[in-house]
């Protein structure tokens, strides 16, 4: 698999993420068995990705997370993931979550969208819902170190 995994920071300052998260998103991918051919992580401000969201979709309403699929084959992944960093330290207090955690779960729904996943239903929010917890799950057996 090429390493076509980009981040990127939009309208908020650098920060580091985990080293073990391109692994993982990289797993997840593969576990859906899709290939990585392109994806950029941009991180942002409430502000950059409103308007994101009223330009490209006509929502006037904040968000963590809008996706764009842009794959041209059908085994492939690519695509944006612009990520609201003020929601993500939002949701993550509002759900008695750590920052980190939260990231992650948002990072996986946009690449559930990618591969497909839908989250329009009630049944498709359960379905998307239960596949992050798995994929956050197998986040935390296999990057996170245990401790004695």
């Amino acid at each position: 698999m090429r390493d076509d995994l980009y981040f990127h920071f939009e309208d908020v300052p650098q920060f580091t993420l985990p080293d073990q998260i391109k692994n993982w998103i990289k797993g997840v991918i593969l576990n859906e068995k899709f290939e990585l051919s392109e994806i950029n992580i941009v991180f942002s401000s409430d502000r950059y990705l409103l308007t994101i969201n009223k330009k490209h979709l006509s929502h006037d309403f904040y968000t963590d997370i809008v996706t764009f699929d842009y794959r041209t084959e059908s085994h492939e992944i690519r695509g944006d993931l612009f990520i609201s960093k003020e929601r993500v330290i939002e949701n993550a207090c509002a759900f008695n979550v750590s920052t980190n955690h939260e990231l992650l779960r948002v990072v996986v729904h946009g690449l559930l969208h990618l591969c497909g996943y839908s989250d329009k239903s009630e049944k498709d929010k359960e379905l998307m819902r239960s596949m992050e917890d798995f994929y956050l799950s197998l986040y935390e057996k296999e990057y996170v170190p245990r401790g004695t």
